[in-house]
């Protein structure tokens, strides 16, 4: 049988998230002093309760509390259901829905038991968000021009990512529960590349969607879109005109007022599940790439020229000196503009496009206004600030842990690595807490961390590769998992450590088709084992789409349409059946 639920979330006025989130330095314990200072013994300041918690309310004298409704698996809207799916046929493809994705079971790390489902207590049940890349479409800095060397470097649906991320959050909502167990949702969390180009107007958009409220995803000219779409230049999808791009050769369509719709004002309802964010590359730094410190780039970024196109010959360049890690500093790219400023197109200056650093993402969470469901902060904290750091621990149950690290790396580059304090902390942090599961989050996989460039704040600190963080994740039993993002792709490794074994659950963007979040829920099978359970969901977007529907949710669901259609590998992002929805099993330690 599943689980009852726990006595808290039959009590009127509160749920069993809710005092978690509310609760989160207690549940901690011990351990939040390594998770805020992590050259600090001190205990941090008790977290404020969550903006929707409120105190417990004894049943009348004399009347029994109301019994816990039963636990029921809830798949409505995951892809167990149905997934999108472009119809057959080709050029550009309308979207259908098709049957959904099966569970998987692995037996990779544990042998599978029948009668397994009649024993298990679930533990825990998360929302995994990642690869978000709210983008500002009309940003000065940004990198359209590659597209002359690869179709993959633009995306014809990136001025609808504020529509799409809002949709996924009303996706999450309406989830009751898990969809194995029928537990209720924990909470959620984030695994970097939350923005895309490092940009103010980026980081309140995300800290918007997730906590609620108005965005207008549009920032230069308040009247008018001015980015590639309407540049005449035919390497992009120009949805208003009815000259021929390189997308309205493939059968993309004309839709007028599009760009029009696409910067009008949006609302996001906000998480109701109490978030966490954990930091990835495009967070960190300008472009996902190169290191902070180059003041010319940064007056690019919030001045009036933008570059809208390059040869190919240039753009290949420009790009094999990102991929190859040979300009991490930006210089290629800061000579390049500084070379073509007579090319460039007259659009409005904006000082909210400047880049942020680490401390003015850490400032942004813990600002009031982005406080959602919270908790406050959403796992940052004041002594994040005061340490310079971006890693925590928070709770994610009674009886598991969540640790989300910062492994970019300053000093450049989109791969990443983690420095040595931070190991030795996450070392520490995994035997301080043996009684409990741990969960990892990290926005990079273990085969993505292999930059080990110096940290310009920290030049002498070592950084380790991800085969160093797989070993230490393998010497705690006590870790079960490890999620992240990064590489856009469904991808689920298994991984025997010298004390433990553990799954790394990678899950693909929400950028890029087939636009996905993954739930996971961990639960004990009564037998020497447990299982993680993955099941992915799309956003609340219809997968059928009308041209004509430029509103908010007609939008989302374009965006979906538009990336399918973007690029040709949506199948090979998917991953395979046992990347997808799956049961793992695992050993009990």
């Amino acid at each position: 049988m599943s689980r009852i639920r726990s006595v808290t979330s039959s009590v009127p006025g509160i749920h069993r998230r809710t005092v978690l989130a509310a609760t989160a330095a207690v549940s901690v314990s011990a351990g939040a002093a390594y998770a805020l200072r992590p050259t600090d013994s001190a205990a941090a300041a008790p977290a404020a309760p969550a903006s929707d918690a409120r105190p417990p309310q004894a049943p009348p004298t004399g009347s029994a509390a109301p019994a816990a409704a039963p636990l029921a698996p809830y798949t409505r809207g995951t892809t167990l259901a149905a997934v999108a799916a472009p119809r057959a046929g080709s050029g550009y493809r309308r979207m259908g829905s098709a049957p959904g994705w099966g569970r998987v079971v692995r037996g990779e790390l544990a042998v599978p038991r029948s009668g397994r489902a009649d024993r298990r207590t679930a533990l825990a049940a998360f929302v995994q968000l990642t690869d978000l890349h709210l983008i500002d479409s009309q940003h000065p800095l940004r990198l359209e021009y590659l597209r002359a060397a690869s179709e993959i470097s633009w995306r014809p649906q990136e001025a609808l990512t504020v529509q799409g991320a809002v949709s996924l959050v009303e996706r999450v909502n309406a989830l009751r529960a898990a969809p194995v167990t029928g537990a209720p949702l924990d909470c959620a969390v984030t695994t970097g590349d939350n923005t895309d180009n490092n940009a103010r107007t980026e980081l309140d958009w995300y800290l918007t969607v997730l906590s609620g409220g108005r965005i207008t995803p549009n920032s230069g000219d308040p009247r008018h879109y001015e980015g590639v779409q309407n540049s005449g230049v035919p390497l992009y999808w120009q949805p208003g005109s009815a000259s021929r791009d390189a997308y309205t050769r493939r059968g993309f369509p004309r839709i007028d007022g599009f760009l029009a719709a696409a910067i009008r004002e949006v609302r996001s309802p906000g998480l109701t599940l109490p978030w966490y964010s954990t930091v990835g590359n495009h967070d960190a730094m300008p472009l996902g790439c190169y290191a902070h410190g180059d003041s010319r780039l940064a007056e690019y970024a919030v001045g009036g020229r933008k570059l809208m196109e390059l040869t190919p010959a240039e753009a290949v360049r420009l790009q094999r000196s990102i991929s190859q890690d040979r300009d991490p500093r930006g210089t290629v790219l800061r000579d390049l503009l500084d070379s073509r400023r007579r090319a460039m197109r007259a659009v409005t200056p904006d000082e909210r496009r400047a880049p942020f650093t680490p401390r003015e993402y850490v400032r942004a969470h813990l600002d009031p206004a982005y406080r959602g469901a919270g908790p406050v902060g959403h796992g940052y904290t004041r002594a994040n600030l005061e340490a310079g750091t971006q890693y925590y621990t928070f709770p994610i149950a009674e009886k598991v842990l969540g640790v989300s690290l910062d492994t970019t790396d300053p000093g450049g580059h989109y791969n990443g690595s983690i420095g040595t304090a931070q190991l030795t902390w996450l070392d520490r942090t995994l035997r301080t807490h043996r009684d409990l599961h741990v969960v990892v989050f990290s926005h990079h996989t273990g085969t993505s961390m292999s930059n080990t460039r110096p940290d310009p704040a920290r030049p002498r600190e070592r950084r380790h590769q991800g085969a160093e963080l797989v070993a230490l994740l393998g010497r705690h039993p006590n870790v079960v998992a490890w999620v992240n993002g990064h590489i856009h792709r469904n991808d689920i490794t298994p991984h025997r450590g010298s004390a433990g074994s553990f799954w790394e659950i990678s899950t693909a963007s929400h950028v890029e088709f087939p636009q996905l979040a993954r739930i996971v829920e961990l639960v004990d099978n009564a037998d020497g084992t447990l299982s993680l359970h993955t099941t992915l969901i799309e956003s609340a977007a219809p997968h059928r789409t009308d041209f004509g529907d430029l509103s908010q949710t007609g939008l989302a669901a374009l965006y979906r349409e538009l990336s399918a259609n973007a690029r040709p590998d949506g199948a090979r992002l998917s991953g395979g059946p046992g990347d997808r929805n799956t049961e793992l099993l695992l050993k009990r330690r």
